[in-house]
């Protein structure tokens, strides 16, 4: 048999194997970028590795609270904690990699630690840089994704909250009050030239969820972020959050989240909103975030509901499935 016989029974194989032919159907699908930061970013992680056929995660590195507070300083290395999160969010396979990744010490001199986080600083010393870090802990993980710091560096977030300067990401959680200005310090710092490029070539970008200031704010408030959003052909969605947050968002609906989203960072309006509307039961002052659509239709802005609630989830989260389905159809 010849060169192009094999060839043409090769491609005659895979087009006649059903097997071959919904593998290779698997490989298939857009190019998605998702930004944020925390628990919300990983769940929209979790979504979107079942329909993309290239995910990245581009997050926040003004994380200041918790085993990644102690860390990042100490180390002068990005926080990990964030990171960790979208790490275990795209690794399907619950291998040891991943419960050593997931383990937090309790007790003695690093207790609140998690063991990924301290895997990720070590790997950033033997690697010699963070990102480096990065890809072998994606190799370790076997992640079907890529996460890439927002910047290269650990940065400070910075706000005006009812008036008054306050500093550090986890003060502005708790600040309450309207906030009207919020940046990354140092001013001088630019994005992640993987994070730039990544955008320039998606094909769909996700916002959200997430805390809307200190995750999601805090990854697009990083300079040259919004800038390739802005210039990129890929459709923009937000996922709003299914219920206010105390200290950020209380009292504000759908069309609050994207006012200051809009307002505070410049990005462009997003094609579409993704939006619950199931009921949820939730103890005052917090509530569920509504959304009306005709306010959100001013801003040029579609909106896409459905019952986006993880029944199993101990605490109102988006389910990765019915959020799957929802974006899949926004690509």
């Amino acid at each position: 048999m010849t060169q192009r016989d094999l060839a043409t029974d090769t491609t005659m194989e895979l087009e006649t194997d059903p097997l071959l032919a919904a593998l290779e159907a698997e490989l298939v699908g857009p190019n998605v970028v998702a930004i944020g930061g925390g628990h919300g970013l990983a769940q929209a992680l979790a979504a979107v590795r079942h329909y993309a056929g290239t995910v990245h995660a581009i997050v926040t590195v003004a994380d200041d609270g918790g085993s990644s507070g102690r860390l990042a300083p100490g180390l002068d290395i990005p926080p990990p904690g964030d990171i960790r999160q979208c790490l275990i969010a795209l690794t399907p396979d619950a291998s040891i990699w991943r419960r050593l990744f997931e383990y937090r010490f309790e007790n003695s001199d690093v207790a609140g630690h998690s063991l990924g986080n301290l895997i990720i600083a070590a790997l950033a010393d033997i690697e010699g840089s963070f990102e480096g870090a990065l890809r072998q802990a994606e190799v370790l993980l076997r992640s079907v994704g890529s996460v890439i710091p927002a910047a290269p560096q650990r940065l400070h977030l910075e706000a005006v909250v009812a008036g008054i300067p306050v500093s550090g990401q986890v003060a502005i959680s708790k600040a309450h009050g309207s906030i009207t200005e919020i940046y990354a310090a140092p001013r001088e710092a630019f994005a992640t030239p993987r994070a730039v490029e990544a955008i320039h070539e998606a094909e769909q970008i996700v916002l959200g969820p997430g805390s809307l200031y200190t995750s999601v704010m805090a990854a697009l408030v990083v300079p040259g972020i919004v800038e390739a959003i802005n210039n990129s052909t890929a459709k923009l969605i937000y996922v709003c959050n299914l219920i206010t947050q105390d200290g950020e968002t209380l009292d504000m609906d759908g069309a609050d989240h994207l006012e200051a989203l809009l307002s505070l960072t410049g990005v462009r309006p997003p094609s579409a909103i993704v939006a619950n509307d199931a009921a949820i039961d939730i103890e005052p002052p917090l509530a569920a975030v509504e959304v009306d659509a005709e306010a959100i239709a001013t801003y040029g802005v579609d909106v896409v509901t459905a019952n986006l609630v993880d029944p199993e989830a101990p605490w109102p989260s988006h389910h990765p499935g019915t959020l799957s389905d929802v974006l899949a159809r926004l690509t």
